[in-house]
């Protein structure tokens, strides 16, 4: 039996999670279908989830079509949930994008579009409540084919618009204007079929249209559209008719050398690990010992941007069990193989975002969106609590690695990366529900960063006050282009210390560059260590290691923070925000109120178009103030503005501005924490 991972993606409220249930009840998998208001659907497990009537975290669900299993998965549809939908979209064979005929093409419905094209992951759009109040058709297709794409067709017209009898009327061979967009549409991308139609249009059978259709579909060169309603079951069969026979089933040899992808991480009844795992190639066993690796980022707030400064470290361990989804739910197997998703149990160390045995460099191991701009401090009511917190706090990170984890060591203060509000809601209340601590946060601020602005050295020879330490170490940091990451350069032999204790160095550096001068992440430089020296391994005349006489890694753990920032406050550095590109289409007769507001939220726009009665405007505008612009627009244009932004790049702060130091950050406090470390020693 063949295999289709099958994602289904939306902008919130578009029924989403009531199609996947649908589906699911039409493939006979449920007997009842669930209710997102009533909390009883299938993916929506989590009590948060159930609560709010919105997918958190993604689900992996089964149902058979045909000869085919297909793996569906649900994702959230609120942008604070990125994270979650970016994690599935590397694993996926085909997609359905969901569309309300209602509201139409909304923000988040043009970045995810936007992705699944660049990613030409094949997908079918499924316009969906055509039976509530204010539904369109013609509207919503134009909508689709402006702002999505323009290679698309309709697979059918709806009757009866806004009503509880509003049904889809499949196009077929009969439909002479539908088989002449079809070939229109399909010889656009096809030398041979376009030499055909312009032979003579009427004579291309329908068969080889529909096998044309199938073809560039699964190319993602077209995208078929499907009208329906997830909650009256229309159109549902023709979408399931759509998916057995336009999208492509999952390849890969089960033969061959294993490869695979963990892209959801939860904790069983036990508190143990479990991955989902998407198999490209090979076969897993349980009690294999699997070797899996990760890519760790030099610099996150860099490679968010788009850099690649990336070390990759290696790990294995043993599977202890196994399940495969089928028919609905998972059930244990001895193995899990290539085209399938797989739950892992046994994997202790592994990670979201690790991938198993041979590594993959498609585009899927690229980050797709943006990364959080975000982050506040997470405080714990009861000071009792501060231990739980971190722990919890670390479980969460696990699931969603891009909260960024933080903790200042100066303030013993933990912070977290967030998109918006309501993801820092919902980390509230999985606090307070799963974990029993009851949290508060900080104001949300801005995550900046810092870029050298010049070169500066230091040096603490060991022996010499005020260097308490046994060893030496000396610094320079220089500006790097930007997008070059962190990179740590060696001016010394090396072999004129143990390596030991030069990796000692190079891991503090990095990590000692997490926090600037200003408190913010250091990017873009290069550290080069310009002078070292330690006291051999020495001992008492009775043999006896005496760690007074000899230098060890701690010595050289403490000692390089200290020249670092010495280094670093020679050479300067300036702080940096992020900036996001908007796009935002609104009104004509709104434009006259909206520019004002963009010129008091310090957006620039670069350029602008008429479009019939509504205005396009695009440029850039500080990651800060993107919130209070998404909560003014309603009124500015009367609730049909739309903005979209996400992130481009970073700029430095304006004159005009403070360099904003970090909420959390005093660079006294930590001078004081560095010489405290000293002294204790």
């Amino acid at each position: 039996m063949s295999t289709l991972n099958l994602g289904i993606l939306a902008h919130v409220d578009a029924g989403k999670t009531s199609l996947t249930e649908r589906l699911l009840f039409t493939a006979g998998v449920i007997d009842e279908i669930g209710s997102v208001d009533d909390g009883s659907t299938q993916t929506d497990s989590l009590t948060l989830e159930r609560q709010r009537g919105i997918t958190i975290k993604s689900a992996v669900v089964s149902f058979v079509v045909g000869d085919t299993t297909v793996n569906l998965i649900d994702t959230p549809g609120h942008p604070d949930f990125i994270a979650e939908v970016e994690r599935v979209l590397g694993v996926l064979d085909g997609a359905v994008l969901v569309i309300s005929a209602v509201e139409g093409v909304q923000a988040q419905t043009r970045v995810l579009m936007r992705t699944l094209r660049r990613l030409r992951i094949p997908t079918l759009i499924f316009v969906n409540k055509i039976d509530r109040t204010g539904a369109h058709d013609e509207r919503v297709l134009r909508g689709i084919s402006e702002k999505l794409s323009p290679s698309v067709i309709a697979m059918g017209a709806a009757t009866g618009l806004g009503t509880r009898d509003a049904l889809p009327v499949p196009y077929g061979a009969g439909d002479a204007a539908f088989t002449a967009g079809l070939a229109e549409l399909l010889a656009d991308h096809d030398d041979a079929l376009l030499a055909a139609y312009v032979d003579d249009a009427t004579a291309l059978p329908y068969h080889r249209l529909r096998e044309e259709l199938a073809t560039q579909t699964g190319r993602a060169l077209v995208h078929p559209v499907y009208f329906g309603s997830a909650i009256t079951g229309a159109g549902v069969d023709a979408l399931i008719d759509g998916i057995s026979e336009l999208l492509p089933r999952a390849g890969g040899d089960p033969e061959g050398p294993v490869s695979g992808t963990v892209f959801k991480m939860e904790r069983g009844p036990a508190g143990e690990k479990i991955a989902y795992v998407r198999m490209f190639s090979g076969t897993v066993r349980t009690r294999d010992l699997l070797r899996f690796h990760r890519t760790t980022e030099n610099d996150t707030a860099g490679n968010a941007a788009g850099d690649t400064a990336n070390e990759v470290r290696e790990e294995e361990d043993k599977v202890t069990a196994i399940s495969v989804f089928d028919r609905g739910s998972a059930v244990r197997r001895a193995s899990v193989s290539a085209g399938r998703i797989g739950k892992l149990w046994g994997l202790s160390d592994i990670r979201i975002g690790d991938g198993i045995g041979i590594p993959r460099t498609t585009p899927a191991e690229r980050r797709f969106f943006s990364p959080p701009t975000l982050e506040t401090v997470v405080v714990p009511r009861r000071a009792a609590d501060k231990g739980t917190l971190h722990a919890a706090l670390t479980q969460l990170a696990e699931q969603d690695p891009l909260i960024n984890l933080r903790q200042d060591r100066i303030r013993r203060e933990i912070s977290v990366s967030l998109y918006g509000e309501v993801q820092k809601e919902v980390i509230q209340a999985t606090l307070l529900d799963e974990f029993g601590v009851d949290v508060t946060f900080r104001e949300t601020t801005t995550i900046c960063v810092e870029r050298p602005a010049g070169s500066g050295a230091a040096v603490e020879i060991m022996g010499k006050d005020p260097n308490p330490f046994l060893a030496t170490v000396g610094l320079r940091v220089d500006p790097a282009p930007v997008g070059a990451g962190v990179e740590f350069r060696l001016e010394v032999e090396l072999g004129s210390m143990p390596y030991a204790f030069m990796k000692a160095v190079e891991d503090t550096v990095k990590e000692s560059l997490r926090q600037g001068i200003h408190g913010w992440q250091v990017i873009d430089c290069v550290v080069t260590m310009t002078h070292s020296g330690y006291a051999p391994r020495q001992s008492h005349s009775h043999g006896v290691f005496d760690k007074s006489m000899s230098s060890t890694g701690s010595d050289f753990r403490h000692l390089t923070p200290l020249v670092l920032m010495s280094a670093l406050e020679r050479a300067g550095t300036t702080v940096y925000e992020p900036m996001h590109r908007f796009r935002l289409d609104l009104p004509a007769d709104a434009l006259g109120a909206v520019l004002p507001v963009l010129g008091r939220l310090r957006a620039v726009p670069r350029t602008s178009a008429a479009n019939g009665s509504s205005y396009l405007l695009e440029g850039e505008i500080p990651a800060a103030r993107v919130h209070e612009l998404e909560q003014r627009l309603p009124t500015l244009t009367s609730g049909e503005g739309v903005l979209e932004a996400s992130f481009d790049h970073y700029e430095a702060v304006r004159d005009t501005i403070p360099a904003r130091p970090r909420t959390d950050h005093n660079p006294l406090n930590r001078k004081e924490y560095l010489l405290h470390v000293v002294r204790r020693v």
